[in-house]
């Protein structure tokens, strides 16, 4: 075809790939296409969206015409578009002379995108406003289609070795110009200094890319980045929005709040009110995109650690350095840190707390760690222990120091307020403690905060102008600042960009966040106990359920009560990691801080304490009112995370407790009125029976009575039920509407039947069972607690 005709055919093909802008077109459903459900299309997809497939040949196609294609700025992120709705032009050179007003009856504000930028604006967006088509199977992202484009495109348009391949071209030897300058509609403000590329001039103000070559090489390259980071990264709260501004676009927003922002604009503004709501954005992250944020993330690492070594002669870096290698050299710092830190903040402080968090505590530890996508890695020893951080990477700790600390502190603050007796909440605890135990990254963190806390000692308006810039926000600058060698200023310039001049930073290894680590590290001890006497309860409860134990007829069980939780479900197997997790936790928590034996063992013997002689653990934390015992917060933290409990019992009659689920209900309704029936007629007899003191006395007042209870009822706080006549001796049958009883009772007839015994014979052998059972009872009972034989 054409390219006039492809150019009429491109955005429909694109919103049949990638769905429509508002989630109600799925598309193709990249997320959910996956190569074990649909081999065929998943191959298909593949080829098609490929670098050097048939749609990227036609992006450059269309590249070269210089088309372009409306994006609205309604979809982008909520700070963009307040932004830009409110004529503020955004730090990020991706939206610069690309804002265009519609014409007359057109509906709100456009970007003007060349096709590659179009392409991948959709292919990014994708990941947020896609719907996913309800599957029966399991879908794994990390196996979809989409995650694997994504992958694709970091390898060919970042690549570690090598440089970016050409893009195909029709006409030999021809290269894809790229946008030609535009000319906004209306103007614009801009925040504090405007920032250019890396290259000499930003690929928006070049007319051509045949002008300067190395545009070629990465002007796709910084395109890719810029969206993905703006697409995936750019969403937070006004209050986050205002902290990363410079001082220019704060005093627009306290502008807005005043309501007299009409005065220095052209056009009318929005009420204040509705200005500052337009900065708020409600948006929950899914698992599926965090994974694909790491994943950029890791390829970003690699991508920065295979920048070739600086050479030795100042003079031959500046003019040998490829526009690719100084790409390298600063890409994290000034496309990535920002954003991502926010985001991370924002996940720390939004994420439910459950075990879906893993996804983002993987992602954080992913950026921790640029060692580990390091070109070199030496070999492990033998006995696998932690290799140690190079000196090399300080740099990287001290310039990254909130990165460590602050997010450290917030996942404290998680940690304290989950379940540390599940094995994926305990991994999760393990998995920070052991990145932060490796040997010599403590110590750096340590030296960064040390740097961060030195008095000023530099230059005050060398201060001023980098403290007042935003010089993480945006694209490249054509002139890079000069190498700064204070390394306090670099990380004092970190911490204010970050957090403001205001901020107010809490030491990783100061004394409050030293008390939390140790109370995470009660928590731990408390969890290890808990685990254990979960253990224990599993497997005393695995052993009363024995083959005999289905021939035991009596009520004991009725007036037991279940003291265990939904933990007991996971298994030994599971209780046994979680000790483990849970244990080295404490121990990479001991290496970090330095924590004295003393005080752990100190709290060991508050954890010990907390159970009482016979093993159960002690009520929870409660203050005595008029009205009884009232939980306090730490009682309600101990009751939700299983720490403790009330032993709950039924201390009324026995026979009018709740039907239990291992009942019939009928036959406990009929069982009662017989039982109440005999009671009422044989009640001297039964009285008389008891009153005996040779071995029938003995045998009907065990059976016959509930010495227990009876003390209870006339000495304790419990209220006698009116529905109950008599405590005195009774016959109880209520055993027999157990479903363990009907089929013990079942099976022994099944017995007689095979042996012919005779329904008579069968009664007589029930009857001999039973007899036989309450004498080794009743002269073993003085052995015995009551109701655990």
């Amino acid at each position: 075809c054409s390219p006039k005709e492809l150019h009429g055919i491109f955005p429909w093909l694109v919103e049949s790939i990638f769905g429509s802008l508002d989630g109600i077109l799925a598309g193709w459903n990249l997320r959910c296409l996956q190569g074990r459900t649909n081999p065929t299309e998943y191959s298909v997809a593949l080829d098609f969206l490929d670098p050097s497939g048939p749609m990227m040949k036609l992006v450059y196609k269309l590249q070269a015409e210089e088309y372009r294609y409306d994006f609205p700025v309604s979809y982008l992120p909520g700070p963009v578009k307040a932004s830009i709705q409110e004529q503020v032009l955004p730090e990020c050179s991706l939206y610069h002379n690309k804002v265009q007003f519609p014409s007359s009856g057109g509906l709100g504000l456009n970007l003007a995108l060349n096709p590659f930028e179009y392409f991948m604006f959709y292919f990014a967006i994708s990941l947020i406003t896609q719907k996913s088509s309800p599957v029966t199977h399991h879908v794994s992202p990390s196996n979809s289609a989409y995650f694997i484009l994504v992958d694709t495109y970091l390898k060919c348009f970042l690549p570690t070795e090598g440089s970016v391949l050409p893009p195909p071209s029709s006409n030999p030897g021809g290269a894809i110009p790229s946008p030609a300058p535009r000319s906004p509609a209306v103007p614009f403000t801009s925040y504090g200094m405007h920032h250019t590329s890396l290259l000499k001039r930003h690929i928006a103000h070049q007319p051509s890319v045949n002008a300067d070559p190395a545009s070629q090489e990465i002007w796709r390259s910084e395109t890719l980045l810029q969206i993905f980071v703006e697409m995936w990264l750019h969403h937070y709260s006004l209050e986050m929005y205002q902290k990363m501004q410079s001082p220019h676009i704060k005093l627009e927003v306290l502008h807005y709040r005043l309501s007299i922002s009409s005065k220095h604009h052209g056009s009318p503004a929005q009420p204040s009110h509705q200005a500052l709501h337009a900065y708020q954005e409600s948006f929950k992250p899914t698992e599926e995109h965090v994974l694909v944020v790491r994943l950029l993330v890791k390829h970003l690492h690699a991508f920065s650690n295979s920048l070739k070594p600086e050479p030795l002669s100042p003079s031959a870096h500046s003019h040998t350095a490829s526009p690719l290698e100084e790409f390298k050299r600063v890409v994290i710092p000034r496309f990535v840190q920002e954003k991502l830190y926010i985001f991370l903040q924002h996940c720390f402080g939004h994420w439910p707390l459950d075990a879906s968090f893993r996804a983002v505590l993987e992602m954080w530890l992913s950026y921790l760690q640029p060692w580990r996508y390091a070109p070199e890695k030496p070999a492990q020893s033998a006995e696998s222990l932690p290799r140690s951080v190079s000196d090399k990477w300080a740099a990287f700790v001290q310039e990254n120091l909130l990165m460590y600390t602050k997010l450290f502190v917030g996942f404290l603050n998680r940690a304290l307020r989950t379940d540390l007796v599940s094995p994926k909440n305990a991994l999760m605890v393990f998995r920070v403690a052991k990145v932060f135990a490796q040997p010599n990254l403590a110590e750096m963190i340590l030296k960064g905060e040390q740097l961060f806390l030195e008095p000023e000692l530099v230059i005050p308006h060398r201060q001023h102008r980098l403290f007042m810039t935003p010089s993480f926000g945006g694209s490249f600058l054509s002139s890079w600042p000069p190498a700064i060698t204070d390394a306090s200023f670099k990380v004092k310039s970190h911490v204010y960009s970050l957090e403001g001049q205001d901020c107010q930073y809490k030491q990783m290894f100061g004394t409050e966040v030293r008390n939390l680590v140790l109370k995470l590290a009660q928590l731990i001890c408390q969890a290890q106990q808990t685990a254990q006497s979960i253990s224990d309860h599993s497997a005393e409860a695995g052993g009363a359920h024995s083959f005999f134990s289905w021939f035991r007829f009596t009520p004991a069980e009725m007036n037991g009560s279940y003291t265990g939780n939904d933990l007991d479900e996971i298994g030994q197997d599971s209780i046994k990691k979680t000790d483990e997790y849970l244990e080295k936790a404490l121990e990479y928590l001991c290496q970090i801080f330095k924590l004295n034996e003393a005080q752990l063992t100190q709290m060991m013997l508050k954890c010990g304490a907390a159970q009482d002689e016979n093993g159960k653990k002690q009520l929870p934390d409660c203050i005595e009112s008029e009205e009884g015992l009232v939980l306090t917060q730490l009682g309600r933290y101990q009751i939700i995370n299983g720490l403790r409990r009330f032993e709950v019992q039924y201390q009324g009659d026995t026979e009018l407790q709740p039907i239990r689920s291992y009942e019939s209900a009928a036959l406990v309704r009929l069982l009662f009125r017989l039982s109440s029936l005999l009671n009422q007629r044989f009640a001297a007899q039964l009285e008389v029976l008891c009153s005996r003191e040779d071995f029938v006395g003995r045998l009907c007042r065990y059976h016959l009575t509930n010495p227990q209870l009876t003390q209870k009822i006339r000495y304790g706080p419990v209220v006698k039920d009116r529905r109950s006549h008599n405590w005195g001796p009774r016959i109880s049958l209520r055993f027999l509407a157990s479903y363990r009883t009907l089929i013990s009772l079942l099976l022994l007839y099944c017995l007689a039947s095979w042996f012919s015994i005779g329904p008579v014979g069968c009664t007589l052998m029930i009857l001999l069972s039973y007899s036989l059972y309450a004498v080794i009872m009743t002269l073993f009972s003085d052995h015995c607690r009551p109701h655990e034989h």
